[in-house]
């Protein structure tokens, strides 16, 4: 299976859509005026959030934005929790064998990064964002109220929060389904197991332990030690 990288480049080429339109004839892949009406949407709904734009990072975001960024900050979006509900027959995965993402479901909160968006560049970045998340509708892109670790509030940010009736969606999985997935999936983006240990490594690096990422990337390393 040929290995693409989720670059700028190749976001920008169409790349992900294409490779998702070709081999998942069965999912709906956006169209260019789609997507930019969702983009518009959310722009329409910025209000006065100051110079520039937050984006809340919770997943892969966190160590390959793919973005020109000029701020990060640790936050936490109360209301919102991380969760491994999205099921990727594509980049990470295969239809056979599809691989699991994160996405924000209700209730609780979560603890990313806010990732600043310089103001001249909003539509320009956002635009490659929306390409890279918004290839279907697993997700809804919305503003949540977004603060510092301290509640210090930082205004809001844009988060891709899980679509509850897409058809990727996979919020009930059992634990043991979930693990099998996680360690033996693979796609052209990589293996779901990168995708864990990268996220969950790069909290780390932010001097946070997620529980759901610490508890499932210990299982996943066993699942897979006796697959070797």
């Amino acid at each position: 299976m040929e290995r693409v990288g989720l670059t700028r480049e190749y976001l920008l080429s169409g790349g992900l859509s294409e490779y998702i339109r070709r081999n998942n004839p069965d999912v709906h892949v956006l169209t260019d005026a789609e997507r930019r009406a969702s983009l518009d949407a959310i722009l329409a709904g910025r209000g006065e959030h100051g110079s520039g734009v937050w984006v809340f990072a919770y997943g892969s975001l966190i160590w390959n934005p793919a973005m020109h960024i000029v701020g990060r900050q640790i936050a936490v979006a109360d209301g919102w929790h991380r969760d491994f509900c999205l099921a990727t027959k594509g980049g990470r995965g295969t239809p056979d064998n599809p691989g699991m993402l994160l996405g924000l479901r209700p209730g609780g909160s979560c603890v990313g990064a806010v990732l600043r968006l310089a103001e001249e560049a909003v539509e320009q970045e956002l635009d490659i964002l929306w390409r890279r998340e918004m290839v279907a509708d697993g997700y809804i892109p919305r503003w949540v109220k977004v603060a510092s670790p301290d509640g210090t509030p930082l205004g809001h940010a844009i988060a891709f929060t899980i679509n509850p009736v897409g058809p990727s969606y996979c919020g009930e999985l059992a634990r043991d389904v979930l693990v099998r997935r996680i360690a033996t999936a693979s796609g052209p983006l990589g293996t779901a197991a990168d995708y864990l240990f990268n996220t969950r490594d790069g909290l780390r690096v932010m001097g946070i332990r997620d529980e759901l990422l610490e508890g499932l990337g210990a299982e996943v390393e066993r699942a897979r030690s006796t697959m070797d």
